[in-house]
């Protein structure tokens, strides 16, 4: 069983003249259920996680609307202000929908790279393990300092890196984005998405990727790893299909199981 545990769904009209820019011709469009459902049924995936692209509450009652109504979705995570002094009301709230699985602030759009390492998040961060949620983490390597001091402080709320912190691999810096990644590696609730890693690449042959995915095998071990496509994201750099085959090409055998599949279930107990 196959799970693709970072996919979006979005409607133009709801984003207010956000992100995806209209130049982005690839992505500039509506993305829904039956868009992707192609896609997967190709591939033999069976199941997804439905992560927010858009910082409100509205798009993550968007997306828990569209798992109840597509059994393929089985999970969603979503997004709540964890600053707001209605923090613990609103994820109480949202975590009524069993399909709920995590939150996930959108760190790489704000400016403050301390954003995270705050303890104005405290009364979020204690209703999202009292609700068993996990916390996605899309960040970019100047964020990984605070992100440490946050799982660091958090030992019981399960942390996840998306897209390997979206390393710059179109213009190196493999060094420094290794050593930040192994200190959180060394945190047992830090796990790391194999995702994003196509689009990061830009121009650059695929083969540029293979350190990358070997380094967070190394560092996070075949239980910590979880497969996801980015999609539609990946059409701007190629399609499903190849970057589950290129993942799969790369990632050993005998930890199949466990990377494409088996701990997604297990990190988002789907």
């Amino acid at each position: 069983m196959i799970i693709d545990a970072h996919q979006h769904f979005w409607l133009l009209k709801d984003r207010g003249g956000g992100w995806p820019p209209p130049d982005l011709e690839a992505i500039y469009r509506d993305f829904l259920p039956a868009d992707l459902v192609p896609e997967i049924k190709k591939v033999g995936v069976t199941g997804t996680v439905l992560v927010q692209s858009l910082p409100s509450v509205e798009d993550t009652r968007f997306m828990l609307g569209l798992a109840e109504e597509n059994d393929f979705i089985l999970g969603v995570v979503g997004w709540a202000d964890m600053k707001a002094a209605d923090a613990p009301a609103v994820i109480a709230e949202l975590a009524k929908a069993k399909k709920l699985k995590g939150l996930r602030p959108m760190l790489q759009d704000i400016s403050d790279d301390n954003w995270i390492d705050d303890a104005k998040l405290e009364p979020a961060v204690e209703a999202m393990i009292a609700h068993q949620l996990v916390f996605d983490a899309l960040v970019l390597e100047p964020h990984l300092s605070a992100l440490h001091a946050f799982a660091r402080r958090h030992p019981s709320l399960p942390v996840v890196i998306d897209h390997g912190a979206k390393p710059r691999i179109a213009s190196g810096h493999f060094i420094d984005w290794r050593h930040a990644m192994l200190r959180l590696a060394e945190l047992d609730n830090v796990a790391c998405k194999l995702s994003g890693l196509l689009t990061e690449a830009g121009d650059q042959d695929p083969r540029a990727l293979r350190p990358y995915i070997e380094t967070i095998l190394e560092l996070f071990g075949s239980e910590r790893v979880i497969w996801g496509s980015d999609w539609p994201v990946l059409l701007l750099a190629g399609c499903y299909g190849s970057w589950l085959t290129q993942c799969r090409e790369i990632v050993p055998a005998a930890d199949h199981d466990a990377v494409f599949g088996g701990n997604a279930r297990r990190f988002y107990r789907l």
